[in-house]
């Protein structure tokens, strides 16, 4: 029974831990995958390939407005899949062989195997091959990430279904296709196979795309959605089945019993931490009520020496999160005596469909559920230079922000380059700089579409100061 100084499992986040300040310690990184975890492989990398080239491809669908006649002559799926994954792949591979055979890992022993915990700090390993081997360690890295969720749907066990994980290499592009599901990850793919010439429904249980965003920005989003896709709304999903050359989803909804069909299914109805797969509880780890892994403010589990990261213990399940939580947690295996906290206070994220949405801090539902103080501000493209540019009608910046200090609660963008625009006010938040400060303290270069914020900024009906002039 091998017993090593540190097991890390999952080569997502988790893999960045490793540096020669580990030298002296025998270590082994326990993979079920491929190497680099979700982001690399079916996240945020490879998806926002595919969406830069959607954005490229629904270009002629708008250029009008400018003037500009263009026309979309063709799509070559294959040759758009391939250049994704023929980047992407080779980077998996390499992380794997660089772990497996340089130098710098002489100490490292890497399992390419699915691991289940069957003891207190005992991880039994079973490899492809179905052999196992049982491993001890002093210290463990839970960094096993999550997995799509399927819904428990008549009929869907039985169909031809692809997820996120599976989606972006099919073999050719359908002529319809369901996505099951109103998230962000219906809504990336939904402006991705759309922009390409599919025929997209979208199924939603709420009455909103994106309810999660704050309410305005939901009702914008859902109104373009429903504008340029099929988008049935609060639709309890009774039955899933085969049509023959595609599938069928038999639907209940305001207006009774209806059925959509097309030839690919895309179930997009979120995302599990991996937990129950490691079997966390056989080892002493607890875990939420939705299985996410708990740990305190330092990364650790209830188990002494047992650390948790990225998807597995966090809500947020973001890529820029895990990374943090791997920079809290090599910093703590490093320095046990003097830990450093992970800082989850100011955390934001976008959604890279069309147009872009961008949030960080409280929605204004967030803030009136939770009885604090706040005013708010709006700031319209259409209102800036550079949005009368781009002939922006719908996109828009809303801020919250604590009437008498200032200081910013939350920003939320629905609009081109949101996730760019929003920087600055993640930035004044993470820093404490007020609203005022913020607006006038600083240049502003005209016109760039950051006015969208200095506007909104100057748009807050802050309480007055006296030594305002």
């Amino acid at each position: 029974m091998p017993h090593y100084d540190l097991v890390i499992i999952g080569t997502g986040s988790g893999n960045s831990i490793l540096d020669q300040r580990f030298a002296d310690k025998k270590v082994a990184i326990v993979e079920k995958g491929v190497f680099g975890g979700t982001c690399l492989n079916v996240g945020c990398i490879p998806t926002k390939m595919f969406v830069h080239t959607a954005d490229v491809a629904a270009t002629p669908s708008v250029s009008s407005r400018l003037g500009v006649d263009e026309e979309l002559t063709g799509v070559r799926w294959r040759d758009i899949r391939d250049r994704v994954f023929g980047r992407i792949d080779p980077i998996a591979s390499g992380g794997r062989d660089y772990r497996r055979r340089h130098p710098n890992n002489a100490n490292v022993t890497v399992y390419e195997a699915t691991a289940r915990f069957t003891g207190f700090k005992e991880l039994t390993v079973i490899s492809a091959d179905d052999s196992t081997e049982v491993v001890t360690a002093d210290q463990f890295v839970l960094a096993a990430g999550g997995r799509a969720v399927v819904p428990d749907i008549e009929g869907l066990a039985d169909l031809p279904y692809y997820t996120s994980d599976t989606v972006m290499r099919i073999d050719r592009l359908p002529e319809r296709m369901i996505i099951l599901g109103s998230g962000f990850v219906g809504a990336e793919f939904a402006h991705v196979f759309g922009s390409l010439g599919v025929d997209v429904t979208i199924v939603a249980r709420s009455g909103a795309l994106l309810r999660v965003e704050d309410d305005d920005v939901s009702r914008r989003f859902t109104e373009l959605a429903s504008d340029r896709f099929d988008v049935r709304l609060n639709r309890t999903t009774v039955k899933a089945r085969s049509t023959g050359d595609g599938v069928a989803l038999d639907l209940e909804g305001p207006e009774g019993a209806e059925t959509v069909e097309a030839g690919l299914l895309l179930v997009a109805t979120g995302r599990t931490p991996n937990s129950d797969l490691l079997d966390v509880a056989k080892t002493g780890v607890t875990t939420s009520a939705k299985g996410h892994v708990e740990v305190d403010e330092y990364q650790r589990t209830a188990v002494e020496g047992i650390y948790a990261l990225g998807d597995l213990s966090s809500w947020q399940e973001l890529k820029h999160v895990a990374n943090h939580d791997a920079r809290v947690v090599q910093h703590n295996l490093l320095h046990p005596d003097s830990p450093v906290k992970a800082n989850h206070e100011f955390v934001p994220h976008a959604v890279f469909s069309s147009p872009q949405i961008a949030s960080v801090g409280l929605t204004e539902r967030e803030a009136a559920a939770r009885g604090i103080r706040y005013v708010t501000a709006t700031q319209d493209y259409a209102g800036i230079a550079y949005g009368w540019a781009m002939e922006d009608t719908t996109g828009f910046a809303k801020l919250l922000a604590d009437p008498d200090t200032g200081l910013l609660l939350g920003a939320h963008i629905i609009g081109p380059q949101a996730s760019t625009v929003i920087q600055p006010v993640i930035q004044a938040m993470s820093f404490g700089l007020d609203a005022r400060s913020m607006a006038r303290g600083q240049y502003w270069i005209h016109p760039a579409m950051p006015e969208l914020i200095e506007n909104a900024l100057l748009n807050l009906p802050l309480t007055e100061r006296e030594d305002q002039t």
